[in-house]
């Protein structure tokens, strides 16, 4: 029992852990409903659900509060005086407050973590350039000196590059002593992040550095009824390439296709590791049992950029040097290149953030007090 003029806080205190616990089975009731019941629902930011635990904290707040509220009361006046002074008090009132912005809470953050349901299909124009990407797997890629290797930091610059391209089409060529097309030239941005995967040095049996092989085999790759801005951008450290890859530049600026080269590496080289089970057992040796070190060709780079009427930039571990290709490929000219239909899931939040923001209006207005009547006093 709760004394006169203050909050029954043993009472409260139950209701509201009971009530908690109902909305956490409920929202746990409503997760499984809604993953694994209705199909197509899915939160485009799950992990912003994890905020949900503020509501046990919340609740801590509110019972701890009025605990302070009530020791305060109690110290204001006696008993008998209290009801008096401070008439209206009503924990109904109060835990109906707490209700209502626990609740507003909950939604707002259900909306947060952005509920999606429905598709809509929309159709795009797209309008961009044609660009097959060349990328060294040969085993000097795998020299360290780029952190954490020559070829990571190229995957690196290709997806960055992927993630830049808006309309534009792409393809992708990985070359060693071979040159393969991993990758069609198309504008499927997915498809190019999903074959990102598979680019690594184990991808090619035949060692060396067939560089110009790689830009033929591009060169062929593009569409030769389309009439827009072509590039090609070679990955590559440059070292031990074996064809006439200015020559197979040159011949590729002579239809009109601009060929960009991207040096990684550096002009000091380093040695290349062995490992096993992820670790480094060893280095590469030559046939002396000497350490083989590999270096950045600079100079060869730069010359096949040139016949290629494109630009050479140099990857470090802080850039890729891809935002400067990229300002280079945006002066090219562009066409459209195709309407793409693209069906993509409804945005839901908008319910359950203006349910949340309703509740939380109605109870920051929500009166903490019951309205009395003013005693009124008989004339003498």
């Amino acid at each position: 029992m709760s004394r006169p003029g203050t909050y029954p806080l043993g009472r409260i205190t139950a209701i509201t852990i009971v009530v908690e616990l109902l909305l956490w089975a409920v929202m746990l009731v409503a997760w499984w409903v809604l993953k694994d019941q209705i199909p197509g629902f899915r939160f485009g930011r799950p992990e912003l659900l994890k905020a949900q635990l503020i509501g046990p904290v919340m609740m801590l707040l509110f019972l701890l509060d009025l605990g302070w509220r009530n020791r305060t009361l109690k110290r204001f006046a006696h008993d008998g005086t209290r009801a008096r002074v401070v008439p209206g008090l009503s924990g109904t009132r109060v835990f109906l407050r707490f209700l209502l912005l626990r609740l507003g809470l909950a939604s707002v953050i259900v909306a947060l973590a952005a509920p999606l349901h429905g598709t809509r299909v929309e159709e795009v124009k797209a309008k961009g350039i044609d660009l097959m990407v060349c990328v060294d797997v040969s085993n000097s890629m795998t020299c360290e000196d780029l952190k954490p290797s020559r070829m990571e930091v190229a995957r690196r610059a290709l997806s960055q590059l992927i993630d830049q391209l808006h309309g534009d089409r792409l393809g992708i060529v990985i070359f060693a002593g071979e040159a393969f097309v991993q990758l069609p030239i198309t504008s499927d941005r997915s498809a190019a992040k999903l074959f990102l995967n598979s680019v690594n040095t184990d991808a090619v049996g035949t060692q060396g550095t067939a560089i110009g092989a790689a830009i033929d085999l591009a060169r062929e790759s593009f569409d030769p009824n389309t009439t827009s801005g072509k590039a090609i951008i070679v990955i590559t450290d440059g070292e031990n390439h074996e064809d006439d890859a200015q020559g197979a530049a040159r011949k590729a600026a002579e239809l009109g296709i601009v060929v960009h080269t991207v040096g990684m590496g550096a002009p000091q080289g380093g040695p290349l590791p062995i490992r096993r089970n992820g670790q480094v057992t060893g280095y590469r040796k030559d046939r002396s049992n000497n350490t083989v070190i590999s270096r950045l060709d600079e100079s060869m780079l730069k010359e096949i950029a040139a016949a290629g009427n494109g630009l050479y930039v140099r990857a470090t571990e802080r850039s890729s040097g891809m935002n400067e290709l990229l300002a280079e490929l945006r002066t090219m000219d562009a066409q459209e290149v195709g309407t793409y239909r693209f069906a993509s899931l409804e945005d839901q939040y908008q319910y359950p953030l203006g349910f949340g923001l309703l509740l939380m209006t109605i109870g920051l207005l929500f009166g903490e007090r019951r309205h009395v009547r003013p005693i009124m006093e008989l004339p003498a």
